[in-house]
């Protein structure tokens, strides 16, 4: 017989009735670093063996962003940590898996609502508060995702309490749960089957969950916490060369839970704004509203906030310091820069990109984009980022190219945290987000230019060529690590040891023959003289072919082709 200790036994069988904000506090911290310690294992939960399996990092970004101001934080109530959990967590939310995390923060937040302590009960309430709102981020949900992981970690835990039990059990059900719904998602996705994984958000969800459950176990865990976001707070940082230039922002952060009745959030928030509130983001409900703005006159927005009800969990901050210390360490290297932005003039509609490459970044410049935000696979941009670029853009009207289907659910929050008109364009490639910019017409209207832009995206097909990082069988394509893959409309098409051949065959799949005109966007690991010889090669096989050449310098993809 297999002899515990003491010690053991303990944490085996500990009961805990009452969680409040400081326990809600460590169990998440444990929780976000739990999965930075898996970070790279769930990375490579990648159904494409393309070398930028980024899920594990996304989800990462985003927990270090949810807990950027809870970290430190000696406040009580659990309540005001999860609802500060569930902001920050939206703002720092990157790539789908990222975005849809931060709903489930955003759903624990409704269920732990005017909550200072809470029980198993309302942590079960808290989670199926987290599966509706992780399924309505989505316009169409996905069975065997992170959704389905979600759902069925809820319904365990809801039968958990009504089982009675506590909050060690109920998060052991969960977690046993998440470890089950993870290991079925290849039945439901054929894909995940196909390549011998199961779903990475899913894997990624229930890590959180494991870490959280071996700090209420009373577990030991040795490594580090994730002490500041991925990407510092935007509004201690410029964003350089022309991409996203934030102004300093001097003052106070001011933030509050107000209830009421009958509260217009339209209303409050264009008056806090009037009263010189920035970055003012007001949400909720009629009856209760989370407030957040910057101010040089805290007392104002807050007696403000009292004439429409009362105010719970005010936090204020001093940005001035912080501020002028930043600017004093940066302004000479910043100077060139600032000074560029601050010649944008108003246009009528402004235009905001994603782009990764240099020669891409100079692309979307060269054809007009005011804002571009540095992203792509590996490296997809925060809610917070894309916010601040539309939010210091030269028109009230802004449309934004985020160039890659995975930064798509990111841009589609921020119209309901801006006062801006936003419009996005559901652009899933570079060479997409390119020909939306070509169909611009600077006479032409708002509404027409966002319905033609999509229009000409979507007649754009792209092809990419990569290196396999793995050796895989995905609809009965044989893939061997150190291949060559021919990648079409985000599907593998191709495999092969020898680049040329992978290339031409992936144009035949493409069927390249109905087709006019090529643009080659050769990597950063490609040569301009490396480049033209592969265009003379397909010039010689397809003659009828317009070829052009340009240096995208992407990271990962050695090869991206436009064709139309």
């Amino acid at each position: 017989m297999q002899e515990h200790s003491p010690r053991a036994i303990r944490q085996r069988t500990r009961r805990i009735s009452v969680f409040d904000g400081q326990d809600l506090r460590k169990a998440i911290l444990a929780g976000a670093a739990w999965l930075e310690e898996n970070r790279e294992k769930i990375n490579a939960l990648n159904v494409f063996p393309v070398p930028d399996g980024d899920t594990g990092s996304n989800m990462s970004a985003t927990m270090r962003s949810a807990i950027r101001t809870i970290a430190n934080s000696e406040e009580t109530s659990a309540s005001a940590i999860a609802a500060r959990l569930s902001h920050d967590a939206l703002l720092g939310a990157r790539g789908n898996s990222g975005v849809i995390l931060s709903q489930t923060l955003r759903g624990l937040a409704q269920g732990l609502n005017g909550k200072a302590t809470f029980s198993a009960p309302d942590l079960a309430e808290a989670f199926q508060q987290a599966q509706r709102l992780a399924y309505r981020a989505v316009i169409k949900p996905v069975e065997g995702t992170i959704l389905t992981v979600v759902r069925e970690t809820a319904e365990a835990a809801t039968q958990s309490a009504e089982r009675g039990d506590d909050l060690v059990g109920l998060m052991q059900e969960a977690v046993s749960a998440a470890r089950r719904s993870v290991a079925r998602t290849p039945d439901l996705l054929p894909t995940l089957k196909q390549a011998g994984v199961v779903d990475a958000g899913g894997q990624g969800f229930c890590t959180i969950l494991e870490g959280i459950l071996r700090y209420i176990r009373g577990e030991a865990f040795t490594s580090t916490l994730p002490e500041t976001p991925t990407s510092p707070r935007l509004e201690e940082k410029q964003i350089k060369k022309g991409r996203v230039t934030v102004e300093e922002e001097f003052g106070y952060e001011v933030v509050f839970l107000l209830r009421g009745e009958n509260l217009d959030v339209e209303q409050i928030r264009q008056t806090i704004i009037d009263m010189g509130g920035v970055s003012t983001v007001v949400a909720g409900d009629e009856q209760l509203l989370k407030v957040h703005t910057h101010t040089l006159t805290p007392g104002k927005i807050l007696d403000y906030g009292v004439s429409l009800g009362s105010l719970n969990d005010i936090n204020i901050e001093n940005l001035q310091e912080q501020s002028l210390t930043y600017a004093a360490e940066s302004a000479a290297e910043h100077a060139s820069d600032d000074g560029a932005a601050a010649e944008q003039e108003p246009v009528h509609v402004a235009l905001v990109a994603v782009a990764s490459g240099a020669g891409f970044e100079e692309v979307y410049k060269g054809m007009g984009v005011h804002s571009i935000v540095s992203g792509g696979q590996t490296m997809n941009p925060s809610i917070e980022e894309l916010l601040a670029a539309v939010d210091n853009a030269p028109s009230q009207q802004v449309i934004i190219l985020p160039n890659n289907s995975n930064v798509i659910l990111s841009a589609q929050q921020v119209g309901g945290l801006t006062q801006k008109e936003v419009y996005v364009i559901p652009s899933k490639t570079l060479p997409q987000g390119i020909a939306a910019l070509m169909a611009y017409n600077y006479e032409d209207d708002f509404a027409n230019n966002c319905q033609t832009m999509t229009e000409a995206s979507q007649t754009i097909q792209t092809a990419e060529i990569t290196t396999a990082v793995r050796t895989v069988n995905i609809h009965n394509i044989n893939v061997r690590e150190g291949d060559f893959i021919g990648v079409i409309n985000g599907n593998l098409a191709v495999a092969g040891q020898q680049m040329s051949q992978v290339l031409e065959d992936t144009l035949q799949r493409m069927h390249i023959d109905n087709y006019e005109i090529v643009t080659i966007y050769y990597g950063a690991d490609v040569s301009a003289e490396a480049a033209n010889e592969t265009s003379k090669r397909l010039k010689q096989l397809h003659s009828h072919l317009e070829i052009e050449v340009v240096n995208g310098g992407q990271p990962y993809y050695t090869y991206i082709l436009s064709v139309e």
